[in-house]
């Protein structure tokens, strides 16, 4: 089958400041709202592309803050979650979501293997491979990296009105989050973070992390925020100098660098 990606497409994936001299590299699941041509809009209207179910709102401005921030390279997603979610495994039946938020993604509806299988091979693939890639470049420098993952989530959903400014999620590695909270909390603006809210990081859905660095032992952590703090430039650089100062002496820990065996 021909590839989804025409001529006049963006690429699969993006590197930004893929010079950085950070230990850290930033990833953009869910940055991007684009559909392919070829895929004309999965039959949506214009306006649900606008929407939260297709894109993790702010974020793009958000790493592109960060990264400056922290030097630190980011891999970005090229296209909607709605084509392809990136942060979930193959196996996961939300991978190509019918449905989300209650709304029909008409041509993700009976899908045929071939169509399916080109998706992977067009958008999946490549946007792992490229993060496989740069965290193989800083261990043949023998430098144990670490992963944050980047997303927003919406104000509101299913009627109720999320009252976190962020969420920081995690699992069976504290190195980074059990301080971050701890950082963000004492922020003089009085936030209220969520500690595995309003996601889990125990959940399967947070599959980047899982397979990128839980799997390899380096530390990371998923950051959330929410898209109405983050949505405008002046909100995203906001944000972006809040983590920056919360994460500031995690990250200038050198014993923060090692590859840990989790039971």
């Amino acid at each position: 089958m021909e590839s989804l990606i025409g001529p006049g497409d963006p690429q699969a994936y993006q590197i930004i400041n893929d010079q950085g001299q950070a230990q850290v590299l930033l990833v953009g699941d869910h940055v991007s709202n684009n559909i392919p041509a070829s895929l004309k809009n999965l039959g949506l209207d214009p306006e649900a592309l606008e929407q939260h179910i297709a894109y993790d709102i702010g974020t793009r401005k958000l790493v592109h803050h960060l990264s400056k921030h922290l030097d630190a390279p980011a891999v970005l997603a090229g296209y909607s979650r709605l084509v392809v979610d990136l942060n979930r495994s193959l196996e996961d039946s939300s991978v190509m979501p019918e449905v989300s938020d209650e709304i029909l993604i008409p041509d993700n509806q009976n899908m045929s293997a071939a169509h399916r299988s080109q998706r992977i091979h067009d958008f999946y693939t490549p946007y792992r491979k490229a993060i496989d890639t740069v965290l193989h470049g800083f261990r043949e420098r023998g430098v144990v990296p670490a992963l944050i993952a980047i997303h927003s989530f919406t104000p509101e959903m299913a009627g109720f009105s999320r009252p976190w400014h962020a969420g920081i999620l995690w699992d069976k590695d504290p190195r980074i989050p059990v301080p971050l909270i701890q950082h963000l909390r004492a922020h003089p603006d009085g936030f209220n973070i969520g500690d595995n809210e309003p996601y889990s990081g125990k959940h399967p859905a947070d599959y980047t992390i899982d397979h990128h660095a839980e799997a390899a032992g380096i530390p990371h952590v998923s950051i959330e925020i929410r898209q109405d703090l983050v949505n405008t430039e002046d909100g995203a650089e906001r944000w972006a100098t809040i983590l920056h100062e919360a994460l500031r002496d995690i990250l200038d820990d050198p014993g923060l660098y090692s590859v840990w065996q989790y039971i």
